[in-house]
């Protein structure tokens, strides 16, 4: 990789899709960064394939005075893990922090990024702690499933988390530029297009982070790394969350290649599609009463309901892979075995 795409600073890619509503104060927490003047940081606004005012809005909601310059790239194929894929290739900066159009920043969080992974080059990507900001007073089961939404804290202590929670949150997450290039250098692409409009997919994070840790880079959580996320009324709908538990469910099914790839103590015949089948399919039918009552029902705050669109989205997912489904491990586990040295920036 050419020098000057790995200039020593930070890149803040706020990734945005139809965002015109929320932008503006997302950006005024990045406009009141208190990076030290010698810090070379910038904004790159994200457009990922909207229908509104956000490339407009980001561009005059942004001060002249702020500390660092903003640009507007348009990613047209729409989905987060394409929008993240540009911002890494627009970057001009070595560290590139995640942030998304409802995240609202603490002050130090561009210091922050820079000096932790500035003093541990064996880190691929850092992640924080969030609190929720709600719109309208959160239901009940908020508390219980918060997590679901990216808020609350990472672990139980700042440090490296690669063997214990072993992924991070996209929301706040900083990446090592050169990381990801080793990444691509390797063969690596995104079997998952994360979130797609209004379509409720996920786990494109957990992806990037389980193929770090299959190149040999480390994870980290710092609980200095504070930011609020905004959550609007109609995400806090139960309705709403049974759909994102499904998009869940059917994340997990590559992320679980990723897991089954890096593990040496899993049995082999639970690596196996059939097997994961048809335990998702045994998983649901202990449910009988409520996966019946939940198909007209909407049993508002019922753990058990989540765990059946779960299991629903696994499903789905697991038929429409089929037989690329142990190849993708095979293929994994083989390049987790090949030698790749240390982590290198």
């Amino acid at each position: 990789m050419p020098a000057e795409q790995n200039q020593a600073g930070v890149t803040c890619a706020v990734c945005c899709h139809n965002s015109a509503g929320r932008l503006a104060r997302t950006l005024s927490f990045l406009a009141a960064q208190q990076a030290p003047p010698q810090l070379p940081w910038e904004v790159i606004v994200i457009d990922n394939g909207s229908t509104d005012d956000t490339a407009a809005v980001a561009v005059a909601k942004w001060p002249a005075s702020a500390p660092a310059p903003l640009r507007v790239v348009s990613e047209p194929d729409l989905g987060l893990s394409f929008a993240r894929r540009r911002a890494l290739a627009e970057a001009r900066y070595e560290f590139v922090t995640f942030i998304d159009d409802d995240n609202w920043v603490c002050p130090d969080w561009v210091r922050l990024t820079f000096e932790i992974l500035s003093e541990n080059p064996k880190i691929g990507a850092c992640g924080g702690a969030s609190e929720a900001a709600c719109e309208s007073s959160p239901p009940a089961w908020f508390e219980r499933y918060k997590d679901h939404y990216a808020i609350g804290p990472q672990a139980s202590e700042s440090g490296d988390v690669t063997d214990s929670r072993g992924w991070l949150w996209g929301a706040g997450l900083t990446l090592r530029r050169s990381a990801w290039f080793a990444l691509i250098d390797s063969g690596f692409s995104f079997q998952l297009a994360d979130r797609q409009g209004k379509k409720l997919s996920s786990g494109g994070d957990v992806e990037l982070c389980l193929a770090l840790r299959l190149r040999g880079w480390r994870l980290w959580y710092d609980d200095r790394l504070k930011f609020q996320h905004y959550v609007p009324a109609n995400r806090l709908d139960w309705r709403y969350f049974r759909r994102m538990c499904r998009g869940c469910g059917a994340t997990t099914v590559v992320t679980d290649i990723f897991a089954f790839a890096l593990s040496d103590t899993l049995p082999q015949h639970k690596k196996n599609w059939l097997w994961q089948t048809l335990a998702a399919l045994k998983g649901m039918l202990t449910m009988p009463a409520k996966l019946v009552a939940s198909m007209f029902l909407p049993l508002e705050g019922d753990g058990q309901v989540a765990t059946i669109e779960g299991f629903k989205g696994r499903i789905s997912e697991l038929l429409r892979l089929r037989g690329g489904f142990e190849r993708r491990i095979k293929l994994l586990a083989q390049q987790s075995r090949e030698p790749h040295g240390q982590p290198m920036i």
